[in-house]
């Protein structure tokens, strides 16, 4: 598994990405990350930290942060290699822009 080191808590413990878990002293606490705006305790999380934009479970993550713990989740991802996995996005695709475009 690919490990990304994000930064140390005040108490010393590092917090990573193993694989597609965020991860603080080795043991995961959440696997994405939520805007703080969406959040639904985000008034008591920007009154205590102001510069927070994402939070993945305990842990609260400025912009570039949360960059790198993006980019390393999406890295976990095993990518799409199967002939028929990708016909059906594919098909997934045309469906879902023909319903947009009002055609059934």
């Amino acid at each position: 598994m690919q490990t990304t080191f994000i930064r140390n808590t005040s108490d010393g413990r590092k917090v990573e990405v193993i694989g597609p878990y965020v991860c603080v002293g080795g043991e995961p606490v959440a696997d994405g990350l939520v805007e703080v705006e969406t959040h639904p305790n985000r008034k008591a999380i920007l009154s205590t930290l102001p510069n927070a934009t994402h939070m993945a479970g305990p842990l609260a993550f400025t912009v570039e942060e949360a960059s790198l713990v993006r980019g390393a989740l999406a890295a976990a991802v095993a990518p799409v290699t199967d002939p028929a996995q990708i016909a059906k996005r594919f098909s997934d695709a045309i469906n879902l822009r023909a319903r947009n475009a009002g055609i059934e």
